[in-house]
């Protein structure tokens, strides 16, 4: 990674989720993003061109190692974004998972070259003269991945192990609210020195223009909403100009309750377990989160008690630092941290339900009234 910095004059404060303390100030003013993207097509390229797969995937195993003795350091970041232990561990943990799982898929399932033969050698005339082989070979550009704000480390290791496998340079943009558990990450994957140069380079803040400067040798991976999405895929380079574009954008995943699952059997207890599981970590702020539950008609009121009680009985509001905590606030910008639905959904014209009347408090908040704000897991019933 070429570990130059250079600000402009205007920054982005990004702050403490829980106190509202700014943690740092952010800018891509005065950056010169051609240059970034050159640095990685000529650099990052030249020097993954000189490992094979094999090769690519024991650094990436090298560096899930070197990476996991230092989870401690990066859960410290990742507390002030509003994550409680486990969120935590659900980013962090399963990012290095993640770079784990690529070291060890890379040696087993490509071959130690670095070209990937598609099929058998095809005859194309009688005598055998003219014959023809596909192959699959990295493309020329650059890998630029932009990322969410609710999975700052395993958005972005997710996105870099198959295209370092792949030996294509990666630029990481994260999310600006909780960028800096991405760019400490990166700190520690550049001091390890096991990643070749060019190989990973980190953006943090605005990047309008950056499609400016990709063409047909580049791709864009994007996580996030489906109008950003839209945004980004409209641009006339990738419309016209070749640029590959990929997305994951907002999700409504359902669990489905069967109307033989009544109240007292297994599958009934793994389904309130399961809802009440995906409304509080990471604050429901995951992309697998369960958006909808379908449950039939005369099942709602026992679904709706038990979610209730569950949720009285297990969530602990307050500052994800300590580990009682099950529900903290969640970073999504620099004036609106995450921690419920925001009100104006709620003020529809549906018949909503309110679970988590007598949460517990493990403790008041530090006094920052513009830091956060909280209230209880809330669910709305149609019907």
């Amino acid at each position: 990674m070429d570990s130059r910095r250079r600000f402009g004059s205007v920054r982005c404060p990004v702050r403490d989720a829980s106190t509202g303390e700014v943690l740092a100030k952010v800018s891509t003013d005065g950056l010169d993003l051609a240059a970034v993207v050159d640095y990685g097509r000529t650099t990052g390229q030249a020097e993954l061109g000189k490992l094979t797969f094999h090769q690519r995937a024991l650094k990436l195993k090298e560096l899930a190692q070197y990476l996991n003795a230092r989870r401690e350091h990066f859960y410290t970041f990742s507390a002030q974004t509003g994550a409680t232990r486990i969120d935590s561990m659900i980013d962090i943990d399963g990012g290095i998972g993640v770079l784990f799982t690529f070291g060890s898929k890379g040696r087993r399932e490509l071959p130690n070259s670095q070209v990937v033969v598609d099929g058998p050698m095809e005859v194309l005339s009688k005598d055998g003269s003219f014959a023809g082989e596909h192959i699959y070979t990295r493309i020329p550009g650059v890998a630029v991945q932009i990322n969410a704000f609710n999975f700052p480390v395993w958005g972005m290791l997710e996105k870099l192990a198959p295209a370092f496998i792949a030996g294509v340079p990666t630029i990481v943009k994260p999310a600006t609210p909780t960028g800096y558990v991405a760019a400490a990450v990166v700190k520690a994957i550049i001091e390890s020195n096991i990643l070749p140069k060019g190989s990973l380079q980190l953006i943090s803040g605005s990047v309008r223009g950056l499609l400016d400067v990709l063409d047909y040798r580049d791709l864009v991976a994007f996580t996030g909403s489906a109008s950003t999405a839209l945004s980004l895929k409209s641009h006339p380079n990738v419309v016209q100009g070749g640029v590959r574009f990929t997305s994951e954008t907002d999700s409504l995943n359902a669990a489905i309750l069967g109307p033989d699952a009544v109240e007292g059997t297994p599958e009934f207890d793994a389904f309130i377990k399961s809802v009440v599981t995906e409304m509080t970590v990471k604050a429901g702020q995951k992309c697998t989160s369960i958006r909808r539950a379908i449950v039939p008609q005369d099942l709602v009121p026992a679904v709706i008690a038990a979610i209730g009680k569950r949720v009285d009985e297990r969530v602990v509001l307050g500052d994800p630092a300590p580990t009682a905590s099950r529900w903290a606030p969640w970073r999504r910008s620099s004036s609106s941290p995450m921690s419920a639905p925001r009100c104006s959904q709620c003020s529809t014209p549906a018949v909503s339900w309110r679970t988590g009347r007598s949460i517990r408090r493990r403790s008041p908040l530090p006094a920052a009234p513009r830091a956060w704000w909280m209230v209880a897991p809330l669910c709305r019933r149609w019907c």
